[in-house]
């Protein structure tokens, strides 16, 4: 996936960097999903929850064209996705 860097609007990312970031959209446990809410139809928006290569929970929120994704907001996981993420990971491990 390519990204859309220029005049970037990571509000929320804080110490995480554009590599880490990238990094979470690469992590094969990543999990994607569209939020069902009024709040996101006009503009379809995604979250993905993935870690970076060092191990950095990252949750981030994006829109794409299907080949070209923009980053709007990215921090760390929170105490509550991080128990979502390791869940869903421990299931896909077991082969459930």
């Amino acid at each position: 996936m390519d990204f859309d860097w220029n005049n970037p609007s990571l509000g929320g990312a804080g110490s995480l960097t554009v590599m880490e970031i990238e990094e979470s959209f690469e992590d094969p446990f990543a999990v994607r999903l569209l939020p069902d809410s009024a709040r996101f139809s006009v503009q379809a928006r995604y979250f993905n929850l993935g870690r970076s290569a060092a191990g950095v929970g990252v949750f981030s929120v994006y829109r794409t064209n299907g080949k070209v994704a923009r980053v709007i907001v990215a921090r760390r996981f929170t105490e509550q996705e991080e128990y979502f993420y390791q869940r869903r990971l421990n299931h896909a491990l077991a082969g459930s």
